[in-house]
């Protein structure tokens, strides 16, 4: 069904999805596909499918803009059990009670957390999509072969402690792209002289979507999609911005090259353009000279498919 008065090829956002538990990253994403077809669809950051919680889909022209969600900030709560290990590292694995495991008190669990913050190195899990020799870490575990992935820089903002009560831990972690929470819990547990499973994980936020806006994949419907569709500048919202005209929008929307009146950009690595009508029309990138050029080109897809629209 048309929204706004396009059809679904011509569509060009963002969906905030409330990914429910047992259900597939990608299942999720099948579910947008239904209502969207025939424009692409592509989700940003992928979730376990113990973990519930925000699932950012790319529809159309913004599957360019993947990168740039999984490149924003996030936020999870996250609950585990001391005192416990898996291979996976959560209660999806064959769990083992530690005998005798020692029962960190409060203050611990709260240094031990602190010395998680900041830019630290995590050895990821064995059981992860990361690929060795082509093929994935799960696969390799799976089959019962020895994975040691290499550790990782990664950046962790902030880990507060919401409850402890033995064995039961819950976080709220707010951290950078590719972490692997449960291994959190792993070295924050091993610190502590014990060790941890996670049993839940809820994503509460990436940059500007959060789970208090996130959709149920039930109520996602071709007749309400101007409700829930978001526009794709959303995706952009950690990259400075910059206000184009209707004549610059031209420009770009060929490939050219445009100058801007105003701050000095040659020191800002990307821009986001924003067009007369409030949409994103461009990444722009410096070109030398004083001259920024699309690196990704939202206004040529947009120009493209009003042409064939006619």
């Amino acid at each position: 069904m048309p929204i706004r008065g396009l059809t679904p090829s011509h569509l060009c956002g963002l969906v905030n999805v409330h990914k429910p538990s047992g259900l597939t990253s990608r299942a999720t994403v099948d579910v947008v596909k239904r209502v969207v077809r025939p424009a692409k669809v592509g989700h940003a950051g992928t979730l376990d499918p113990l973990a519930t919680g925000v699932l950012v889909v790319c529809v159309g022209a913004a599957t360019r803009l993947i990168e740039y969600v999984q490149q924003l900030p996030k936020r999870y709560r996250a609950t585990f059990q001391l005192g416990r290990s898996s291979p996976t590292e959560d209660v999806e694995g064959d769990v083992t009670v530690l005998a005798n495991a020692p029962q960190p008190s409060g203050e611990q669990i709260v240094r031990a957390a602190a010395a998680l913050t900041g830019e630290i190195l995590q050895r990821p899990p064995a059981y992860s999509a990361l690929k060795v020799g082509g093929r994935r870490a799960y696969d390799l575990a799976r089959s019962g072969r020895e994975v040691a992935l290499a550790p990782r820089k990664i950046v962790v903002h902030a880990i507060d402690v919401v409850t402890y009560a033995y064995p039961e831990l819950t976080l709220d972690i707010r951290c950078g792209s590719g972490t692997y929470v449960r291994s959190l819990g792993r070295d924050l547990a091993e610190a502590v002289g014990t060790a941890a499973v996670m049993s839940a994980l809820v994503r509460t936020e990436i940059g500007p979507f959060a789970l208090t806006d996130a959709w149920p994949c039930e109520n996602l419907r071709s007749d309400n999609m101007a409700q829930w569709l978001r526009p794709a500048r959303d995706a952009a919202a950690a990259l400075p911005s910059v206000a184009l005209g209707a004549a610059q929008v031209n420009e770009v929307a060929h490939g050219r090259f445009v100058t801007l009146d105003g701050p000095d950009f040659t020191s800002v690595g990307e821009l986001a353009a924003i067009g007369p009508d409030g949409e994103l029309v461009a990444i722009l990138r410096q070109r030398g000279g004083g001259r920024l050029g699309p690196r990704i080109n939202l206004a040529a897809a947009s120009s493209s498919l009003k042409q064939r629209s006619r």
